[in-house]
């Protein structure tokens, strides 16, 4: 009986005792919580506010380079060129997306929350650099500027948040040897 059942938790299991199936579940269930919660309405205000940071943060970056840029709420104002910096363009579903995968994952809770500290860090500063590359696009190369922003820029918020957290799951060690 007790075999049968050891059998059963290693096809469950991948190299290294991660329970892939458990880890999927609970990643689909944290997303499907993370869109739930951004979906109130007292938190859009939130949301905006946050956008609005994010704006200011670009705009400043774009001055430095020596784009006269100007920032009204969540709207990057450069010659020829308005940019709003919405939800989806704010970085928090890139966020979403891994902060649920380093939640699901099975490890100690204080590597964790250094994995989610570290990695949220690094996805805005990514999204300030997509940002500041979009609204160059968009002065320069206006006729490519949605070709970049639909199929370069989205996808590769997406990629970026993918590769930080294989980063993160390098510097976990041996996968199974932490395992709550």
């Amino acid at each position: 009986m007790i075999e049968q059942q050891q059998v059963q938790d290693n096809k469950n299991k991948s190299a290294g005792g991660i329970n892939v199936g458990r880890f999927i579940f609970t990643y689909l269930c944290l997303m499907a919580i993370f869109v739930l919660i951004m979906s109130f309405a007292p938190l859009q205000n939130r949301i905006g506010s946050y956008s609005d940071y994010v704006v200011y943060v670009v705009a400043v970056v774009l001055k430095i380079t020596g784009l006269p840029a100007v920032c009204r709420g969540d709207i990057i104002n450069l010659p020829n060129i308005s940019l709003q910096v919405n939800f989806g363009c704010n970085g928090l579903e890139a966020v979403m997306l891994y902060a649920a995968a380093v939640i699901a994952f099975p490890a100690p809770w204080r590597k964790k929350t250094t994995g989610l500290a570290g990695g949220l860090i690094l996805i805005q500063v990514f999204n300030v650099l997509r940002i500041c590359l979009l609204a160059y696009s968009g002065l320069h190369y206006r006729q490519l500027f949605d070709i970049i922003h639909i199929y370069i820029a989205q996808g590769m918020s997406i990629i970026v948040s993918l590769v930080i957290f294989f980063v993160y799951l390098n510097r976990l060690g041996k996968p199974g040897a932490h395992v709550e």
